[in-house]
């Protein structure tokens, strides 16, 4: 009698076949003992008989100890022509899968034209379907771990990623306000894939959305831009800076132009000098006269409604 049995110490196998000494003779009247975490497929004469859940469990083969392998000796030598075997399956959560993108996905930006994205994340499963897991996926492969399913599982999560994005995702700026939603329809669509193998996807999560270094570099040059708000607001600001520095400069105005809010100093200061004569020399009252009077040479036909209401726009911002 024997007594069949596995415990798995490292957490990173799926399936493990009993007996593994390749003789797959199994004794009858042995005992089955399967944990809470596992399911044992008793496989006689090369067809699955059962699936036994957790608990203890009593195995009934051909395989009489000494008498049976006395008698068939005779014809069949030292083994046994009936074959026997349990294949261990863990049903705990195996976590923290990881995923990623060996080749960068090219993906078209409706702000940025074509992009190159990479990707990675992870994902946790379990077994759901004991015996389609087993028959499907394991064959009659004697030990398999999870590195053996996972490059598998990778393709499957990649070539979802392509569709997806392409479908759901509009330009890269829309990223971090997707994530979530990425998610959840990731998921939704692998478990049609993963159920088909007797997989479940407990969880799956994409932890990051990358482009190239140089749209990275746009991207922040970009920001930087929309950061300043209104631009000629910005470069008067900037000049003003530079004339107080200049004044705070024992040397001169003349060595502030010499540095590039100096040079940019120099370039604006006729355009704002002219500006401000052109507010300066035009009143309120001034641009109402000129609004009537264009309001006369619309009436008498002179202009048109078109020009009469581009040129009073114009004098209503003087005002």
């Amino acid at each position: 009698m024997e007594v069949l049995e596995f415990l798995d110490n490292n957490g990173n196998v799926l399936v493990k076949r009993l007996p593994d000494n390749g003789l797959l003779e199994i004794k009858w009247g042995s005992q089955l003992t399967v944990r809470e975490s596992q399911d044992a497929v008793f496989f006689r004469d090369g067809q699955a008989l059962d699936v036994f859940g957790p608990g203890r469990h009593v195995l009934q083969t051909q395989n009489i100890p000494v008498i049976g392998k006395w008698v068939t000796s005779f014809g069949y030598g030292p083994n046994s022509p009936f074959r026997a075997e349990v294949l261990f399956v863990g049903k705990q959560l195996f976590s923290n899968f990881k995923w990623g993108t060996r080749e960068p996905i090219l993906f078209r930006d409706n702000e940025l034209s074509a992009v190159r994205l990479r990707s990675f994340g992870s994902y946790s499963i379990q077994i759901s379907d004991t015996l389609l897991f087993v028959n499907k996926v394991v064959g009659t492969r004697g030990l398999f771990t999870t590195e053996a399913i996972q490059d598998y599982l990778k393709g499957i999560i990649i070539s979802k990623l392509n569709s997806i994005l392409s479908k759901e995702l509009k330009s890269v700026f829309d990223i971090a306000k997707s994530i979530e939603t990425l998610n959840l329809i990731l998921r939704t669509e692998l478990d049609t894939d993963f159920s088909a193998l007797g997989l479940k996807i407990h969880d799956f999560y994409i932890q990051s959305i990358s482009v190239p270094e140089e749209v990275n570099k746009l991207i922040d040059t970009r920001s930087g831009i929309g950061a300043l708000g209104n631009l000629d607001q910005y470069m008067k600001f900037q000049v003003a800076n530079a004339i107080g520095d200049a004044a705070n400069n024992n040397s001169g105005v003349g060595d502030a132009f010499n540095t590039g809010a100096g040079l940019a100093l120099g370039m604006l200061l006729p355009q704002m000098i002219s500006s401000s004569v052109n507010k300066a020399n035009s009143s309120p009252i001034d641009s109402m006269e000129k609004i009537k009077k264009l309001k006369e040479l619309l009436e008498i036909g002179a202009i048109t409604q078109e020009e009469f209401n581009d040129k009073k726009v114009e004098l209503l911002k003087e005002i």
